[in-house]
């Protein structure tokens, strides 16, 4: 199914963008459509006030958060942009929210878990490839790099292809690493739980485990 062009979509549609305007008058940085789309832009200080007002207002109701992303631009004069993905499920409705930071400068955002429990991973998985701080997070840290990685943020723009250290130096440090250090007594008893897996359960992952060239 293809999207709808923006001009030919019902005006329920498009009355978000005026309605932010209305309600937060200046703070609402900008507005555009891209791609059909509605884009509204605002302040890191203005931006959970933004999302709160859109998840709790009767008339909008964007109870899902799809998505949190950034995006750093080549042009080193354009900001880096924390994008949240937001869809009115009861209205079908997409809005995409962006908040414009200097990739020179503090990175800072209000967590917003506090609105959707969702966006625990997404604020991690941001911190960890472009180096965002959300303030008031429950448990800001990596989630696909380990947790002592310390060559900075893998998808800035800034971030060499091979990272800043050579091969064979990040590779010493791999294998000095002790990743059990970095889980829960509960998750490291789900491998000691093994030998309680039904038969048929146990014989799968055996079989994986070889096929991959090493037992479990």
């Amino acid at each position: 199914m293809t999207d709808v062009p923006a001009a030919d979509r019902p005006v329920e549609r498009r009355r978000t963008p005026a309605d932010l305007v209305a309600t937060f008058g200046v703070r609402i940085l900008r507005r555009e459509v891209c791609t059909g789309q509605d884009v509204v832009y605002v302040g890191a200080d203005d931006a959970h006030a933004v999302l709160t007002w859109l998840r709790d207002e009767p008339a909008q109701g964007f109870n899902y958060l799809t998505d949190i992303t950034c995006v750093e631009y080549r042009d080193p004069g354009l900001p880096l942009e924390v994008v949240y993905q937001l869809r009115a499920l009861a209205r079908k409705v997409d809005l995409r929210l962006k908040v414009p930071l200097d990739p020179e400068g503090v990175l800072v955002v209000r967590s917003v878990t506090d609105l959707w429990a969702g966006a625990d991973w997404l604020e991690r998985e941001a911190w960890d490839m472009f180096g965002v701080r959300f303030t008031g997070h429950p448990d800001l840290r990596r989630i696909l790099m380990w947790e002592t990685y310390d060559e900075g943020h893998p998808l800035r723009k800034s971030f060499p292809l091979r990272g800043h250290r050579s091969r064979s130096e990040q590779v010493r440090r791999v294998l000095s690493q002790t990743p059990e250090a970095n889980y829960s007594l509960e998750e490291l008893s789900i491998a000691e739980a093994y030998g309680d897996l039904p038969k048929e359960m146990a014989d799968r992952l055996a079989a994986g485990g070889e096929s991959r060239g090493g037992g479990l």
